[in-house]
């Protein structure tokens, strides 16, 4: 639970910061009421190499995944381990388009409280909240609301690969393609194992160990994981390229043929 939260609360602090910018990727004016009671403490903690950057490409890349999925015809978005994220009450929807966020139920109560405190408006989207054991069969729970598999979805992990292993994240990739139907999408991003093993990532990687929130998984394969997961890449970008932040991000965006670069994927993938 304090992973989740820890990681949601820092998030916030990184979509504040983006919003306030005068060339901002998206504006959540919620973020940082939701990003207390530590989110800037963690991001000043953690926030070096890219992070805060990385969140503001991040969310503005998941953003137009939702409104070109929902252009080609898909009604149904599922947001996995949605933490603070606030896209319910910010994106412009069509009235027939549902949206799930999925979380622990212990989350979503705070997160409520919240808003009711901040007194936030009606959420802009048809909004569902689910509150389920992240670690178990949380499918059940989302199959208890209205949600229909026989419909095509959209299913979101924002910011969650990294805490799984390989095998959990594999686990959940097949738990999507098994509650979706044809013309289903994943939009997700991914580390590189490079990146987990630089030289340069180590001395933040070891805080996050000793803060017991470590990042356990990345590939270098993004394709032939999601692959054997049941899902086909149809878009595969880094952060600086364009349709992903290009112009915004700080670092060069390295020729993928060199092999050993540290990379954040951000990718969108159908059913296979």
């Amino acid at each position: 639970m304090e992973t989740v939260s820890y990681t949601s609360q820092w998030t916030a602090a990184a979509r504040a910061l983006e919003s306030e910018r005068s060339d901002a990727l998206f504006v959540d004016p919620l973020a940082r009421a939701l990003a207390e009671p530590k989110g800037f403490e963690l991001l000043d903690h953690y926030g070096g190499g890219g992070l805060v950057e990385f969140v503001a490409v991040r969310t503005r890349y998941l953003d137009d995944a939702i409104g070109d999925a929902v252009k080609k015809g898909i009604r149904q978005v599922v947001l996995i381990a949605a933490g603070m994220d606030t896209r319910a009450y910010r994106l412009s929807l069509p009235d027939d388009v549902r949206v799930y966020e999925v979380d622990h139920q212990a989350l979503i109560d705070e997160k409520e409280k919240r808003l009711a405190q901040l007194g936030s408006p009606a959420p802009t989207v048809n909004l569902q909240r689910v509150g389920a054991d992240l670690a178990g069969d949380w499918s059940a729970s989302l199959r208890g609301t209205d949600f229909d598999p026989a419909q095509p979805t959209l299913w979101i992990p924002e910011a969650l690969l990294f805490f799984l292993t390989e095998e959990q994240s594999a686990t959940l990739m097949r738990t999507f393609a098994a509650n979706s139907a044809p013309g289903s999408q994943v939009a997700v991003d991914i580390l590189s194992k490079a990146l987990l093993r630089s030289p340069a990532t180590q001395i933040f990687l070891s805080s996050l160990n000793e803060d017991g929130i470590p990042w356990l998984f990345g590939t270098d394969e993004p394709e032939e994981f999601m692959a054997g997961t049941g899902w086909t890449v149809r878009e595969l970008k880094e952060p600086g390229e364009p349709g992903a932040g290009e112009g915004r991000w700080p670092y060069a965006v390295q020729p993928r043929e060199i092999k050993g670069a540290a990379r954040n994927w951000l990718l969108r993938a159908e059913l296979a």
